[in-house]
This record gives C-alpha cells, structure tokens and sequence, in this order.
C-alpha cells in the first residue's frame, strides 16, 4: 500500500444533489469525496475539479459523524491508496478506480475564512493566538518558538 497525506483538503459535495458523505446501513463505513480546483487551459473558464473517493470503517466512522463533516468542510488526513474493484450491473464490465481509506482525520483551517478572523482581530488590536505567551506551562496551547520568533517569518 501506498501511504497517502493530505492538507487542506475539501469534502466535496454529493453527485446529483445527493449527501455529500455516505454512511453503511450500520454506520461502521463511510464513503466521501474530496476534491481540488485544478488549472487546466482546455477546460471552461480555465479550470476544473478533480475528486477522489475516500472510505473509512469502523471507529473512524464515529470519528467522522462527531466532527459532523459536511460538503465544504477542510480536513487533514492520512491514509493509504487502495482500488476498488467492481462489476456494472448494466454492462457486466469490470471497474477499477484508486480509494483511499483512512487512517486518521482532523480538521484544517480554512483558509480565507481564517485570514478574515485574524484581520479582524489584528484592526481590534488584538493579538493572533500565535503571538500570544502560553501562561503557564500546564496551559501549554500551541507551539511556542525558542526565541520568541518564527524561522518562518524570514
């Protein structure tokens, strides 16, 4: 298998207007799609969308129902790549197409979303959660540079 991670990707929304995530009649499985705006000259308005199909079992599965996942939702995951293999029922002609099955799931920001939230806050005054001390080391919230910086902040 190979070993799959992703960040910042987004539940795409269910195929003719149907639910965006599919739960087995036992709700011990769930099916999804995640997709990417993709740059592409050929297509209408010079882009397009590709999705992936991602299923998950077992205590994941309640994972997911507690983080009440829905179209639009950004999340970080692991997993691995894996082929589905099925039969069309009206053709009878065999089918592949690449899954990825979940290992681990959280959410991610969402990208403008949070900008919007950290310019409000910074025309406030306020300070960004990143900029703020932890106050006690029991309280400890987040990652907190060596020097007070960021190497990132070049």
């Amino acid at each position: 298998m190979i070993k799959v991670v992703a960040t910042n990707a987004v539940v795409s929304k269910g195929y003719d207007n149907s639910p965006a995530l599919k739960f087995g009649e036992k709700g011990d499985s769930v099916r999804f799609r995640i997709g990417k705006k993709l740059y592409d000259p050929k297509a209408k308005d010079n882009a397009r969308w590709m999705n992936i199909s991602v299923k998950a079992f077992g205590a994941i599965c309640e994972r997911i129902k507690k983080m009440k996942l829905n179209e639009g939702s950004y999340i970080n995951f692991t997993g691995r790549l894996d082929e589905d293999v099925w039969t069309d029922t009206d053709t009878g002609e065999v089918k592949k197409a690449m899954v990825i099955v979940l290992d681990d799931v959280e959410y991610a920001g969402g990208g403008k979303k949070d900008q919007k939230k950290e310019d409000a806050s910074a025309q406030a005054g306020g300070a960004s959660p990143e900029a703020q001390a932890p106050e006690a080391s029991g309280n400890f919230t987040g990652f907190q540079p060596y020097d007070g910086g960021s190497f990132f902040d070049v």
